[in-house]
């Protein structure tokens, strides 16, 4: 093992990393923006080729977490970034066959996902929108779970308790709310601020940058600051909200709109792992110690189409891609972990080959998924019986039942 001073994953978090997080700049009289640059304010660790960065203003208050970590740690993440590119290829792949309806790509946001998802304990719970596959598989969701709803089989296909992550969101912005009522929830359970690690707990909601521009995301950020609610609301800035660039969204970036609430508000390069983890731990420790809510903006960028039924090329230029093709999130963590050793050649061959038969898996038992019988469909639409349900279910019996006594097939 090499030195383990050069990577993430600390079991603590500096008190301070609370007043640190407000790095504020100037706004520009235009209201377009370079996306390709985060600026001087952005935390990031490692460059676009892996190379370590010297600490500085904005990266100080998370600098420990990062020296903290050790070689296996290191290794952990990175399978992690793999293994989760690997399932989102295939999800794309098996759209692309007519195996799914439609996939959702998170390509260029794995480090966003993976970074946050590990900076969760047990004990807390994630709300995703609908392209946080990342943080699925961070939570233990089986990746095949996460095919069903798209395939038109179920309505999410897991326990949303058995891994405290909630079910997709469909609806933009709405799982904000969600989340900040659950936050506060778990204040009035008492497991917020009580000083037991194993006890405390939290709440991380997940959304776009064009989610930022919805109602529910707004009005979720009020109630979680005025009543200290103990959630932290990741943002993933990809710069499009679907074929909309930002500067249509907002005329500030997203985490400076957190000051306006009341709350800090932090930017993380977000095809930085190290970074992302760093910042996402900092902040779920103080929503745990009961020190409220944290705005994170992950500044990342969407590689590939919003879903598959987008065509990113209608609107935006191949240069802009190439240029964040280079700032690719597993290229940076393998040239990191290559240059500090932390890793030979035989590791990343086997992380290859575990993500061939995670694929190998993940389309086996996808084709493998039973379709349901078409009556369900009325089933648990209310919690109670309901007449008008009711009726709609017997005339669509005696519908599907009349091509029986017809002969039909």
């Amino acid at each position: 093992m090499s030195d383990p001073t050069d990577v993430s994953g600390a079991p603590g978090a500096h008190a301070d990393a609370r007043h640190t997080m407000h790095h504020e700049t100037s706004v520009a009289p235009s209201m377009e923006h370079d996306i390709t640059d985060g600026g001087p304010e952005m935390v990031q660790f490692v460059d676009g080729d892996g190379n370590r960065l010297a600490t500085c203003e904005a990266n100080a208050p998370y600098a420990q977490i990062v020296e903290d970590m050790t070689s296996e740690d290191a290794q952990a993440m990175y399978r992690d970034l793999v293994l989760v590119r690997r399932m989102d290829a295939e999800g794309h792949a098996l759209q692309r066959q007519g195996e799914l309806g439609l996939w959702p790509s998170l390509l260029g946001q794995e480090a966003a996902q993976v970074g946050a998802g590990r900076a969760l304990k047990k004990q807390d719970y994630a709300f995703p929108g609908y392209r946080e596959h990342g943080v699925a598989w961070c939570r233990g969701v089986d990746p095949v779970n996460l095919l069903g709803m798209f395939r038109g089989v179920n309505h999410g296909g897991w326990n949303s308790n058995e891994n405290n992550f909630h079910l997709y969101t469909i609806v933009i912005g709405n799982q904000m709310l969600h989340a900040t009522g659950y936050a506060m929830g778990m204040q009035r359970d008492g497991v917020v601020g009580t000083g037991d690690p194993e006890r405390d707990a939290a709440v991380m909601a997940f959304t776009g940058d064009g989610g930022t521009a919805q109602g529910d995301y707004n009005e979720a950020m009020v109630f979680a600051s005025v009543a200290n609610a103990p959630v932290v609301f990741f943002v993933q800035n990809n710069q499009w909200a679907i074929s909309e660039p930002n500067y249509k969204q907002f005329r500030i970036p997203p985490y400076q709109r957190a000051r306006g609430f009341g709350f800090p508000g932090v930017r993380v390069d977000g095809n930085d792992v190290l970074a992302v983890y760093a910042v996402s731990k900092a902040a779920m420790d103080a929503a745990r110690a009961g020190q409220g809510p944290t705005l994170i903006e992950a500044f990342t960028y969407r590689m590939g189409a919003h879903t598959t039924s987008d065509d990113p090329t209608k609107y935006r230029i191949a240069s802009e891609v190439d240029i964040w093709r280079e700032k690719d999130p597993i290229k940076r963590m393998r040239g990191f972990m290559e240059t500090k050793g932390h890793a030979d050649p035989a590791f990343f061959e086997q992380v290859e080959a575990e993500a061939d038969e995670l694929a190998a898996r993940i389309r086996r038992e996808c084709q493998q998924m039973p379709d349901p019988e078409p009556v369900t469909m009325f089933d648990k639409v209310y919690a109670e019986p309901h007449p008008v349900v009711d009726a709609e279910r017997e005339e669509f019996v005696a519908y599907q039942a009349s091509f029986v006594e017809g002969g039909a097939n």
